[in-house]
């Protein structure tokens, strides 16, 4: 979202309720420990690494987005939460990361695959940065089977937004990925212990440890 109108759009939209589901999801499947490296693929306006800080505050988080425009939005969110010395923002393509290799005890993304022309690009740098025994977890939407599929999750799910965020709801199922298209983008960059699941209508998680 490099156009800072949608950017502003997509920031203002009320998504308190999936990013908190995301939040319980991730803190799941990490568990207990405390002092975790971690690195959030597409952070947005970064609401879910402020609520993850808020439940781990050792946590240190490393949050990629490649929209100047958004990371603009993200850094003022992250600020006035306090939290400016503990969340690390990077304007960056997710499949060419400033960061080092082997770097990140806890690998996420939520609702940024869809936006990757070149998601094989994608896995290969999760299985780059993440060490061995990171937890890796990739929540995004599915590809419905139609255009009239697509337009009634949107109904359903965001009557009450502006047009341009229902139009670019839209466009992101469309061009989102099926979980068979999923689980063979993980095939071909060796992380098939990965598990793809439907998580509900409109969204399909990807999650494991890795070896």
């Amino acid at each position: 979202m490099d156009d800072r109108a949608e950017a502003e759009a997509y920031a203002a939209a009320d998504f308190r309720e999936v990013n908190e589901a995301f939040v319980e999801r991730l803190l799941g499947l990490a568990g207990p420990r405390e002092e975790q490296y971690v690195l959030d693929l597409g952070t947005g306006p970064a609401d879910i690494p402020i609520r993850v800080m808020r439940r781990r505050p050792y946590w240190r988080v490393t949050a990629v987005d490649s929209s100047q425009a958004m990371v603009d939005i993200a850094a003022k969110a992250v600020a006035e939460a306090g939290l400016s010395g503990l969340i690390g923002l990077i304007v960056s393509d997710v499949k060419s990361l400033p960061v080092p290799s082997s770097e990140f005890d806890v690998v996420f993304s939520n609702a940024a695959l869809h936006h990757v022309t070149d998601a094989d690009g994608f896995w290969t740098e999760v299985q780059r940065v993440a060490r061995p025994g990171a937890v890796v977890f990739v929540r995004d939407l599915a590809r419905p089977c139609s255009v009239a599929d697509a337009q009634r999750i949107v109904d359903l799910y965001a009557a009450n937004e502006s047009d341009l965020l229902r139009a670019e709801f839209v466009r992101s199922l469309l061009a989102s990925y099926t979980p068979e298209e999923v689980r063979l983008q993980l095939e071909a960059a060796g992380l098939e212990r990965l598990q793809v699941v439907m998580a509900s209508d409109r969204h399909l998680d990807v999650f494991g440890r890795l070896p």
